[in-house]
């Protein structure tokens, strides 16, 4: 009669070991992580004050204001048309000063202190509502040809010299007097308005501001056309 052995726990049975008679290790128990809720609630309590704040962030940053922008170009000195200025809505920062858009008709009719570029924002301080005409000056209109006049730009607010040149009749007389080397005379005066230059002769009208004294003399002299423009030397040249 055959009886089975059970063996006994620890104890390695020959030909169910390992290699060498050696017993099998016994499987690891892997134990589950407890969930700890306190933890699990502060995580999500901590990505929904992030997601507030980014929320906030940019609905602050998103905030535009309705302001004015400048339409076309301005020349200093140039009065504000309805046309130069359109409106646009911008998120701006609270340092910059703008002009909002409930302004405009107080800009109309306003002179550029600065030159105002396209598309530029307009800011208080670039319009003045002081007139380029002094009180006791003249605006006299001087038509000049390409050659009587610079090739750089004239803008309105701009110092310039009227030279009087002489005539061929005033010339040889100058010379037959010995005065060939004489200064020209010159008048200082502001720029009031340029004008566009004519399509056949390129001839363009420039309205200067100079003393009333001066006025008709000026005048007198543009009619001849012996005169010229030049830009007069900036402060501190």
């Amino acid at each position: 009669m055959s009886t089975t052995t059970t063996p006994a726990p620890g104890r390695s049975v020959p030909g169910l070991g390992g290699p060498g008679g050696q017993s099998a290790a016994a499987p690891r128990v892997v134990r589950q992580r407890r969930r700890r809720p306190g933890l699990i609630a502060l995580s999500v309590a901590l990505i929904a004050a992030g997601g507030l704040s980014g929320a906030l962030l940019f609905t602050a940053s998103g905030q535009r204001t309705a302001v004015l922008v400048v339409a076309r170009d301005v020349p200093v000195g140039a009065a504000i048309a309805d046309a130069d200025l359109a409106p646009a809505s911008l998120a701006l920062d609270p340092t910059v000063r703008a002009v909002p858009v409930a302004r405009k008709s107080g800009m109309v009719g306003q002179r550029a202190a600065v030159a105002l570029k396209a598309g530029a924002l307009l800011s208080p301080a670039q319009v003045t509502s002081v007139s380029l005409v002094k009180a006791g000056e003249q605006v006299v209109g001087v038509a000049l040809k390409p050659s009587q006049l610079p090739s750089s730009r004239i803008a309105p607010g701009q110092k310039v010299l009227i030279v009087s040149t002489p005539d061929a009749n005033q010339a040889a007389a100058a010379g037959k007097a010995g005065e060939a080397g004489a200064a020209p005379k010159t008048l200082p005066a502001t720029v009031v308005a340029v004008g566009a230059p004519a399509p056949a002769t390129g001839v363009v009208v420039v309205d200067v501001a100079v003393p009333a004294t001066d006025g008709p003399a000026l005048a007198a002299r543009v009619a001849t056309g012996a005169v010229a423009l030049i830009l007069a030397p900036q402060d501190g040249s």
